[in-house]
C-alpha cells in the first residue's frame, strides 16, 4: 500500500500540442555525451514554440526526476533557441511518448532515515566552463528532493566541483531535518551523504586537506563541521552506483534506466500481496 504519483494526461497533453502522439518513442531524455551551446545552428524562426515547451517540461519535473538534466540544460537557451536545440526539446518528448505512465511511489511501510547522494559533472557549461552539481534524497527508499544546479564559480578541480555539492547537499539536508523537526519526526543520525569522488571526501574527514584547498569559499567547509558533530558521514559509491549521475550529465539506455529503478520511479504502482 502506498501513494503513487504520475502526469500522465499531462504528459498526452503536451504530446498532443507539439503533434507527437505518433512519434516513435525514445529510450533515453538526451543522448549520451551531449553538450549544447548558445552557438549552435541556426535561430528558430519561431522562438514561442520552444519556450512553452520548455516550460511545460519544467512543470513536468515536479513528478520526473529523469528528465532533471535534460530540462535544466535545454532552460538555458530560452532567449536564443536555435534549430538544434529545438530538436533536442523533441527528442525529450518522444522520451515521454514511451514513458506516459512513469511515476513516484511512495510505500506505506517506510523508514524514516535520511540518505543523500550527491554528483558534479566538472566544467560541465561549454558556455562558461561552470560544473553541474547533482543531488537526490530518500526518507527511507523514496525520493523525497532532487535538484540539479549550475555551480555559481568555475572549480579548478574535479574534487573541487565534488566538494561543492556535497555542500549543496549538504545545506539541503540541513533544511529537510529543520522540516522533519516541525513535524515532530525523529531525526536518525548521522545522515550518510554519498559520493563517488574519494578527493572530495578526504576534504570532508581531514582538515590536513584544507590547506590545498584555500581558494574554495569558507562557507563550503561548514559540511566538515556537520561531519565532527556527527550530523553526516560520507560514504563512497561506484561511479556506477551513484544514482545521482542521472541529475548531472546524459546517460546511455541502460545506465538512465538502471538509476531510474534505483530512484523508485515506475510506470505503475505494484500490486498488493
Amino acid at each position: 500500500m502506498g501513494t503513487f504519483l504520475n502526469q500522465r494526461k499531462y504528459v498526452l497533453d503536451i504530446l498532443q500540442d507539439a503533434g507527437l502522439t505518433g512519434a516513435k518513442p525514445a529510450r533515453f531524455p538526451l543522448l549520451k555525451g551531449l553538450k549544447l551551446s548558445s552557438k549552435l545552428g541556426e535561430l528558430l524562426p519561431d522562438f514561442e514554440a520552444y519556450r512553452r515547451i520548455i516550460g511545460r517540461l519544467l512543470y513536468l519535473t515536479i513528478t520526473g526526476p529523469d528528465i532533471s538534466y535534460a530540462v535544466q540544460h535545454l532552460s538555458q537557451f530560452l532567449q536564443h533557441p536555435c534549430v538544434p536545440h529545438y530538436q533536442a526539446a523533441l527528442h525529450v518528448l518522444r522520451y515521454l511518448k514511451g514513458t506516459p505512465n512513469k511515476g513516484m511511489y511512495y510505500s506505506k511501510d517506510n523508514s524514516l532515515q535520511l540518505e543523500a547522494y550527491c554528483d558534479a559533472d566538472w566544467g560541465n557549461c561549454r558556455m562558461t566552463a561552470r560544473s553541474l552539481s547533482g543531488c537526490c534524497v530518500f526518507l527511507g527508499s523514496s525520493l523525497i528532493s532532487w535538484k540539479t544546479k549550475k555551480q555559481k564559480t568555475v572549480a579548478k578541480s574535479s574534487a573541487e566541483a565534488e566538494y561543492r555539492s556535497m555542500s549543496t547537499t549538504a545545506s539541503e539536508l540541513v533544511w529537510l531535518t529543520h522540516l522533519m523537526d516541525d513535524f515532530h519526526i525523529p531525526v536518525h543520525y548521522p545522515i550518510t551523504m554519498h559520493c563517488d569522488n574519494k578527493a572530495a571526501q578526504h576534504i570532508a574527514e581531514n582538515p590536513v586537506f584544507h590547506d590545498k584547498t584555500k581558494h574554495i569559499r569558507i562557507d563550503c567547509h561548514y559540511i566538515r563541521d556537520m561531519v565532527l558533530e556527527g550530523l553526516l558521514q560520507t560514504a563512497h559509491v561506484s561511479s556506477q552506483a551513484q544514482i545521482a549521475n542521472i541529475f548531472t550529465k546524459p546517460l546511455s539506455d541502460v545506465q538512465h534506466h538502471f538509476l531510474c529503478s534505483r530512484l523508485k520511479l515506475m510506470d505503475s504502482p505494484p500490486i498488493p500481496p
